[in-house]
């Protein structure tokens, strides 16, 4: 028996979404969902994804 993973939660840990394996943006070898979370919300903004609240 064999699994296939094609999406995992965000690397941000405090964003609840999920990526494709296969998209999003990654960094530091960890897969996030938006520029945003990638760069730890340095400016402040969150990912932008409907009922996602993450601000870093």
């Amino acid at each position: 028996m064999s699994a296939t993973v094609d999406m995992v939660k965000c690397a941000c840990s405090d964003c609840v979404c999920v990526v494709k394996t296969d998209g999003g943006v990654k960094r530091e070898g960890r897969l996030f969902c938006s520029e945003s979370c990638a760069d730890h919300h340095k400016d402040g903004s969150g990912c932008g994804h409907a009922g996602c609240a993450c601000h870093g």
